[in-house]
């Protein structure tokens, strides 16, 4: 049994995972086998009907599965206007076949799971790890968290569909994907302090394949088709580690913490196409990593409990803090995740303590985790990704910020909260951007059109 296949086993929404070269002809005979008797609502866009929407119809159609099309203009966003229109046409009447990457699969899926219906999707590139995901990550009135729904009941990833897909879709499907490094001290870190307990089934479903997918960067970067396979199956079992634990957990830290910062900014999604998810991811990445570096050369056993504790904010100042940081369309709610982690008192000084006496502990777990922040830049460049800020039309100052405000938007526990518990994020951040810091000397000119 193939790992892919034992993860299958776990999954509660998930009943059918075709994968590898040439399966999209099997589309119809699983929706079928799924759905009898039900017409199917083909949702694609204008690239991906012509990428494998035509071969997903003629597959419905010589299984005897009537289609009704919903085809977008253009390239549509993760909103949830967009949603409420797959909503509307869906009904009753039908089950949706989304055919497409990310944003489709989230608008169908939350779309769906709103109505209370299952669907299947036909994977068009190996830019997402969401396709076998609980949840999609959806932006509403300008906040952008993944809503809890379903995944999709099936999954068509056709490996030849996938390694002819634009080559940026699938670099930046290894910039969402290596993010899972860092991620995995994070929750590491979390599990270390009795925050969030690891759910070895889940870690290992990511973690397990994920050195071998990231291990060919220039194959990635020329759209082999055995690279981009390892890069899918290991998006298909990160998707699946999701749907077994309800959370992007297993998945996803502070380096996507950027990311969903700057969508919720609307940063990028103007360019032509807009700037993909994961490669803001990607720059993320790099940065968690920067930061893991800085926070695991501090000696936190010599931490000074008693003055942390005299000097930490109170809630209303955290809260006044937030809103003069972020965007106010994104206040109230970056408000509420930062207070539901903020600790003051008897309760920050349980959690320093803790912090101080397993500090060697996270040392020893976190360090074989992690890659040098350098040596990430070095695989993101290989595989065609951005690697630094400017390469996404992210400025200094700006860039510095995030480091700031990412915290502010989850309460998931990463490096970002170990440092600002400690009351040490505002001297690593000045550290990382300072003469000699990972980002003070390298600031070379980049490139805006790396989208």
């Amino acid at each position: 049994m193939t790992l892919l296949e034992q993860a299958l086993c776990t999954a509660d929404d998930t009943k059918a995972i075709e994968f590898g070269p040439g399966v999209v002809g099997r589309t119809g005979d699983v929706f079928r086998r799924l759905f009898p008797g039900t017409p199917a609502l083909v949702v694609a866009d204008e690239n991906t009907l012509a990428a494998a929407g035509e071969l997903v119809l003629a597959s419905l159609d010589a299984a005897g599965v009537a289609t009704l099309p919903l085809v977008f203009p253009g390239t549509p966003i993760a909103d949830y206007d967009q949603v409420s229109v797959v909503r509307e046409r869906l009904g009753a009447a039908a089950i949706a076949c989304s055919v497409g990457a990310g944003t489709l699969n989230d608008l169908v899926k939350l779309a769906s799971g709103e109505l209370g219906q299952p669907y299947l999707h036909v994977a068009t590139a190996a830019s997402v790890d969401g396709y076998t995901a609980f949840g999609a990550s959806i932006s509403r009135d300008g906040f952008k968290i993944t809503r809890p729904c379903p995944a999709p009941a099936a999954v068509i990833a056709d490996v030849d569909i996938m390694a002819a897909a634009p080559q940026r879709l699938t670099s930046t499907g290894y910039g969402d994907l290596i993010e899972k490094i860092p991620a995995g001290a994070d929750w590491l870190l979390a599990d270390t302090l009795g925050i969030e307990p690891i759910q070895p089934v889940a870690w290992d479903m990511v973690q397990t394949p994920l050195w071998a997918a990231l291990a060919d960067p220039d194959g990635i970067a020329r759209s082999e088709p055995a690279a981009v396979g390892r890069l899918a199956e290991c998006a298909l079992l990160s998707g699946l580690a999701m749907q077994a634990t309800r959370s992007s957990r297993p998945a996803s830290g502070a380096g996507h913490q950027f990311s969903h910062m700057w969508e919720m900014e609307g940063h990028g999604l103007d360019w032509s196409p807009p700037l993909s998810h994961g490669f803001k991811v990607a720059v993320g990445t790099v940065a968690s990593c920067a930061l893991w570096e800085a926070a695991l050369a501090l000696d936190l056993t010599a931490l000074d409990i008693d003055q942390v504790v005299t000097t930490a904010p109170a809630a209303d100042s955290v809260a006044a803090a937030v809103r003069r940081a972020v965007p106010p369309r994104v206040a109230d709610e970056a408000v509420r995740c930062s207070l539901a982690k903020h600790l003051e008192g008897e309760a920050l000084r349980e959690r320093l303590t803790r912090i101080r006496k397993a500090w060697p502990e996270i040392q020893r777990r976190v360090r074989p985790q992690l890659k040098p922040a350098a040596e990430i830049q070095e695989w993101l460049r290989r595989a065609g990704a951005p690697y630094h800020p400017q390469q996404i039309g992210i400025d200094r100052a700006h860039f510095r910020q995030t480091h700031f405000t990412a915290q502010m938007i989850r309460t998931r526990y990463t490096v970002l909260d170990l440092l600002l518990d400690v009351r040490q994020l505002t001297p690593v951040v000045d550290h990382l951007f300072a003469p000699g810091g990972f980002w003070g000397d390298d600031w070379p000119r980049g490139s805006a059109g790396t989208n």
